[in-house]
């Protein structure tokens, strides 16, 4: 079975995402039938911002130990790392050359900003033609800004489509209602159950950065139990961003 048949509309791909080789191995032993990265965790562990385009190096290193693993890969790969479509193409070629099964790319921007449409179009066809299942997300939810259906339309020539921060099932069948390719939300804890994403028609869960920030949670907890104070909430993205470099 390919890493594109994976995706069910109905019946969704439930995909973990790992923020190292350990948190990928552990994954893998549990049987899911693929794994993605976080590129927030990625970050994290190296010490630098999230979605910032400063992780090109580390990110293909985790692939590469990851391709070692008996699982398809998807690699969070953020904007591309370059505004160049050649760089990304060239980029996306060495990590099919590692074996790896899909990428995300994502056309948000640092400042809060969307990539111009027309860009992220000559962006989403460079990466494409490797092997490689190019999963564009939009992050018209996520930052507020711009028309979800629009961008959603003009990545028609992806493999997927990825839209973070949609959660409300009227709004998720819509998407699906527009394009053929098969739709990827976040799971957001007290959000809409796997069944009921299933029921609207999505064809792929991610989990982002929820397992790492769960892992944090529990490591303060099992840390502050010795002193019998209590255990923290998970920490939210923005919590984790607080903490890692600006630059």
């Amino acid at each position: 079975m390919s890493f594109h048949d994976l995706h069910r509309p109905g019946d969704p791909l439930l995909l973990p995402n790992a923020w190292d080789y350990g948190s990928a191995a552990a994954l893998a032993a549990q049987g899911f039938a693929a794994i993605g990265t976080t590129s927030l965790g990625v970050a994290a562990v190296h010490g630098r911002p999230d979605a910032a385009g400063a992780t090109r190096a580390e990110t293909v290193e985790l692939a590469q130990q990851m391709s070692g693993l008996d699982v398809m890969v998807t690699v969070d790969i953020e904007g591309g790392f370059s505004d160049d479509p050649a760089q990304v193409s060239d980029l996306v070629a060495s990590l099919a050359a590692l074996g790896v099964a899909g990428v995300n790319l994502e056309d948000g921007r640092p400042d809060g900003t969307l990539r111009p449409m027309a860009l992220q179009q000559e962006i989403i066809e460079a990466a494409l033609g490797h092997g490689v299942f190019v999963n564009a997300r939009t992050d018209t939810c996520w930052l507020k800004t711009g028309d979800t259906l629009e961008r959603v339309r003009a990545y028609g020539h992806a493999d997927g489509i990825f839209v973070p921060g949609l959660g409300d099932p009227g709004e998720i069948a819509e998407v699906v209602a527009a394009t053929p390719l098969p739709l990827n939300v976040l799971y957001q804890p007290g959000g809409p159950s796997l069944a009921r994403l299933a029921e609207a028609g999505v064809a792929r869960v991610s989990t982002g950065s929820l397992l790492y920030r769960a892992s944090l949670q529990g490591a303060l907890a099992a840390v502050l139990a010795v002193q019998g104070r209590p255990s923290p909430p998970v920490p939210s993205y923005a919590d984790v961003t607080a903490l890692l470099p600006r630059s």
